[in-house]
């Protein structure tokens, strides 16, 4: 990292919002997106908490940060954050498969090596105005899976391949009833035997061409490009092939999306396991030059996203005005990856503004708003990928 950009996080996370402060943050080169000059003064979002540390701040993302530096990088734990000795680490194979295998890390990094470029985002990233750096770029290096299961040879009546990681706890189930148990359990997710054998998942040990840090999944940690973060197994050591439903925690009662869909007339709540991205766009910055016959230029920056989904369209509204079509980066449109975008607000009056996006993927799916049935019906913060809007305040 370079000492300008060092500098310029340090004095926005210290909250500095002042005129002169923003000049010269804005006067720093690498303070750009894409279409963005050096010249733009940035218009702060009203009611935003600054960035937290160890998460993506939006407002200091630049164009050279398209894969995220390791201190903007979220990451979330839940049984604890364990340390694994590389030199005795031991990926299993087990389960109805013909060939198990033990691999140490050194087998592994002997295998086939390739990259992933992938997004990969918390599915609650969004669902308060607090909790919105919960996201960010990758190229992830390691060895895909698909041909170590080959390799294995899967039987048949195989229905799940399920990913346990090193950590575990202790779960309570059935509590305050005669039944009630405690048992150790590890981290576990499942996914079909179809979506395991895509050519595109990974076994991963680093990310941007440098070793995976320990918060982040080290030694070992399984990438499934276009699916939320949950399902991005860290400190995986166990890959069991079975042939019935995997129902752990993080599959059958946490990760679950609780949302209400309109049948004849009723609302009827159905239960979903959290995989899949949903398209989603995020407006990350505002700019300004100098007012010109009372009105004040502006510009919008921001990104897009989904499930690997090609990106149609992204479109922004200004106040009460019409959806108008953004202009999005070319420079970067990898499948997984989120893509920049910009647009030309134009003059606008001094006063408090409004301002949102909504991206538009090639199967016309439309990122939805707050009020659309499948958010304001949805009883879980998870899958928060409304649109998002931004309020500022523009001085003459």
């Amino acid at each position: 990292m370079n000492s300008h950009r060092a500098s310029r996080r340090d004095l926005l996370k210290a909250g500095i919002s002042s005129v002169s402060a923003g000049l010269a943050l804005m006067s720093m080169p690498s303070f750009v997106f894409p279409g963005q000059d050096a010249a733009e003064e940035l218009v702060p979002f009203q009611n935003v908490p600054r960035a937290t540390p160890n998460s993506l701040d939006w407002e200091t993302l630049t164009e050279d940060e398209w894969l995220t530096p390791q201190d903007q990088v979220f990451s979330v734990q839940h049984y604890g954050s364990p340390k694994v000795d590389p030199s005795s680490f031991v990926l299993e194979v087990a389960g109805l498969i013909e060939r198990p295998r033990k691999l140490s890390l050194a087998d592994i990094k002997a295998l086939p090596r390739e990259d992933r470029l992938m997004t990969l985002e918390c599915s609650g990233n969004g669902s308060s105005p607090g909790f919105s750096g919960a996201v960010y770029n990758s190229r992830w290096t390691g060895t895909p899976l698909a041909p170590l299961l080959k390799e294995c040879g899967i039987k048949p009546g195989a229905l799940e391949v399920v990913f346990f990681g090193v950590d575990r706890q202790k779960e309570t189930l059935r509590k305050g009833t005669p039944r009630e148990l405690t048992v150790e359990v590890p981290f576990g997710r499942s996914l079909s035997i179809e979506d395991a054998q895509r050519a595109d998942l990974l076994l991963a040990y680093e990310r941007n061409g440098q070793p995976m840090a320990d918060r982040n999944g080290a030694p070992l940690r399984l990438i499934v490009p276009g699916w939320y973060g949950i399902a991005n197994v860290k400190w995986l050591t166990r890959i069991e092939v079975r042939d019935r439903r995997y129902m752990g925690r993080f599959m059958g009662r946490d990760y679950v999306t609780i949302r209400g869909e309109r049948q004849d007339g009723e609302v009827v709540f159905v239960e979903s396991s959290v995989t899949r991205m949903n398209l989603k766009s995020a407006i990350a910055r505002v700019t300004r030059h100098a007012a010109k016959d009372g009105k004040v230029p502006l510009k919008a920056y921001g990104a897009v996203w989904g499930d690997g989904t090609p990106i149609a369209k992204v479109q922004v509204k200004f106040d009460d005005g019409d959806w108008r079509e953004a202009k999005l980066d070319d420079k970067h449109s990898e499948k997984y990856c989120w893509r920049f975008f910009s647009i030309d607000l134009g003059p606008v009056a001094p006063g408090k503004h409004t301002l949102v996006s909504r991206g538009v993927d090639a199967k016309g799916r439309v990122q939805p708003a707050a009020g659309d049935d499948e958010i304001a019906l949805k009883k879980t913060y998870w899958e928060a990928y409304q649109q998002w809007p931004r309020t500022i305040q523009v001085e003459a």
